[in-house]
């Protein structure tokens, strides 16, 4: 015969006596018409669990909003900024400015930015002879 027999079969109550002081709490503040108390303090704990998750949303949104990806004006590297935040390229250094449509060029006052435009050439015997020189 096993004398520890009956002592392998235990049941862990540690956590039952936190237990059933809460619903003892409950019960005795409902019999007193405190109800509204428990109820306060149940929405209380559905706004914390709740808060999270409408910050997530909220952020996001405001994320999509204000996040705009475009390319460098320059060097055409893709770039990722804040709308209205000066960013300079990771590739070319250039410092952009970050608009509701893209990147710009971010220029002192007094710069004029000017773009290059490809012009060809043309030799002067290649040009037609106006009406006066005939």
């Amino acid at each position: 015969m096993n004398p520890n027999g009956f002592r392998q079969l235990q049941f862990n109550w540690s956590g039952l006596g936190c237990w059933l002081t809460a619903i003892a709490i409950v019960w005795l503040l409902g019999a007193l018409g405190l109800g509204w108390l428990v109820k306060s303090f149940a929405v209380l704990v559905i706004l914390l669990l709740l808060a999270p998750i409408i910050a997530f949303v909220g952020f996001r949104w405001w994320l999509q909003r204000s996040l705009i990806q475009a390319d460098c004006p320059v060097c055409g590297t893709r770039l990722a900024s804040l709308k209205g935040v000066q960013t300079p390229c990771v590739n070319c250094g250039t410092v952009l400015l970050t608009t509701d449509v893209g990147f710009q060029r971010s220029t002192p006052d007094g710069t004029i930015d000017v773009d290059a435009v490809e012009v060809e050439v043309e030799s002067v015997e290649q040009l037609p002879k106006s009406s006066t020189e005939q």
